[in-house]
């Protein structure tokens, strides 16, 4: 099962694509997971500019790259959170408008419908993102969180993304949440909950990142073996990520900075961490999982170019083993039959 290589380009958005094409091709990938941000992909261009998706197609093809998915996981991350000065630096200025709360979310979540319009002009069917979330800030259940507040908050994501998902599904686009602290879909459960907030739709599932289950202390491949889930996997996040819980940090980070050495867990290169490649790739190839895998780089220990490049190879060589196709010890039944 041949699986392309991509790179996913949203940490690289500080340099154009025309930039980091050449590059990407050099490090051996297939192609560029492309962010809605950065100009690497312009939604508001790919819809009111003809011909803007065909340039980005064949900027990535002179590279002999592809595109099969994009992402806007900071849009998407508006359309249910309470908003705040925060969000100001990850959104465009179209959607952040005047910043008054109620009037970002709406102008969020009209992004995300037209970000499911911009990927059928481009010929892609994947969109990745955030959702969001109303009931983050409700995780440790004090002040005493009533059961009702949390119903509430997945019928709020029901009601704002079931308009979005209907655009999805108008346009033949699956949306991928990347199940995520501060998501309406943190682990294996919140993403139950979510699936049955929209009553199981095909155009919702999930852009599978095994680092963020990890680090929380799950198994990623139980993860995938969840039959909810499994039929749900639309593309595949390739990163690492490494506890170091040493008695005197936890998990929720102590509000230390990504990279700080006293933090109780942080990112690391593909095949630097702790998180076991091999078995997810066993398991994606049970589920029948054909599409990219993305490399989505983050370690602050590391030069990024070195690290992708390396992430790469990496991939190559743990993770594209095919499934058998058969039974290892079919033979000694064929030769009975042949006897």
């Amino acid at each position: 099962m041949a699986r392309p290589i991509t790179l996913f380009t949203g940490q690289w958005a500080d340099q154009p694509l025309e930039h980091w094409a050449p590059k990407v091709a050099q490090w051996g990938y297939d192609g560029i997971e492309l962010p809605c941000w950065g100009g690497h992909f312009d939604v508001t261009r790919a819809l009111k500019e003809e011909g803007y998706c065909k340039e980005r197609k064949d900027l990535l093809e002179r590279h002999n790259l592809r595109c099969w998915a994009i992402s806007n996981h900071l849009v998407g991350q508006a359309v249910l959170d309470p908003i705040d000065e925060r969000h100001k630096a990850i959104l465009p200025p179209h959607v952040w408008g005047d910043g008054d709360p109620k009037g970002v979310n709406e102008r969020a979540a009209e992004e995300m419908k037209n970000t499911a319009r911009a990927a059928a002009k481009l010929g892609i069917t994947v969109v990745n993102g955030f959702t969001g979330s109303s009931i983050w800030h409700m995780l440790y259940a004090f002040p005493p969180t009533p059961s009702s507040m949390i119903d509430a908050g997945y019928q709020k994501f029901a009601d704002v993304w079931n308009p979005i998902l209907d655009v999805f599904k108008q346009e033949g686009i699956q949306f991928g949440l990347e199940v995520h602290p501060t998501e309406i879909a943190f682990d294996m459960y919140s993403a139950h909950k979510a699936i049955d907030a929209v009553d199981g739709r095909p155009e919702f599932g999930f852009n599978y990142d095994p680092s963020h289950l990890l680090w929380q202390g799950m198994d990623p491949v139980q993860y995938l073996r969840c039959p909810k889930i499994r039929k749900r996997v639309y593309h595949v996040h390739v990163k690492d990520v490494a506890t170091t819980l040493d008695g005197r940090t936890g998990l929720l980070s102590s509000h230390l900075d990504f990279g700080d050495p006293r933090r109780g867990w942080d990112f690391r290169s593909p095949g630097r961490g702790q998180v076991n490649f091999a078995e997810i790739t066993r398991e994606l190839n049970l589920i029948g999982y054909d599409g990219p895998l993305s490399v989505e780089w983050e370690d602050p220990g590391m030069d990024r170019e070195y690290g992708a490049e390396e992430a790469a190879a990496f991939i190559r060589r743990t993770m594209m083993f095919p499934a058998a196709g058969r039974a290892f010890d079919s033979a000694f039944a064929e030769g009975q039959a042949n006897a």
